[in-house]
């Protein structure tokens, strides 16, 4: 996991890309509960399930944008830093978890969290009072 960090992040040392795995998981571990917190710390190495799951939930969840602004302030970096670290680090978490699992974590969190990991934000349409469907951009 590790190596894939560092390779998709750009981090020169693998104890750079080891900060950045465990400060996004110790982020997401802050926005995961029930069963997806647990079958994702299954899928994980031993090292970073403990972070994940050392996490107290946050009583109200962070929206995408939030959650990366979270993590800049929290490691005193830029928010473009800490989106780019987001995405190194999700993508190695989106590969072990696998598309089954991840369509669950993404449900479970507020909007924003498809594009972090990697996929496509899609909404459902939203249905008129006549009863109609419209378009949702």
């Amino acid at each position: 996991m590790l190596e894939r960090v560092r390779y998709e992040g750009a981090h020169p040392t693998l104890e750079r890309a080891d900060e950045a795995v465990q400060s996004v998981l110790a982020a997401l571990g802050r926005q995961l509960v029930g069963d997806e917190r647990v079958d994702l710390a299954a899928r994980l190495p031993l090292e970073a399930a403990l972070v994940l799951t050392a996490q107290v939930p946050a009583v109200t969840p962070l929206t995408g944008w939030e959650f990366v602004k979270d993590l800049a302030q929290r490691t005193g970096s830029t928010p473009a830093s800490a989106r780019w670290n987001v995405g190194a680090v999700l993508a190695a978490v989106s590969q072990l978890a696998g598309p089954e699992l991840l369509d669950r974590i993404i449900s479970q969190l507020p909007s924003g969290y498809a594009l972090l990991f990697g996929r496509a934000e899609l909404h459902q349409p939203r249905r008129r009072t006549d009863g109609r469907r419209t378009a949702s951009f």
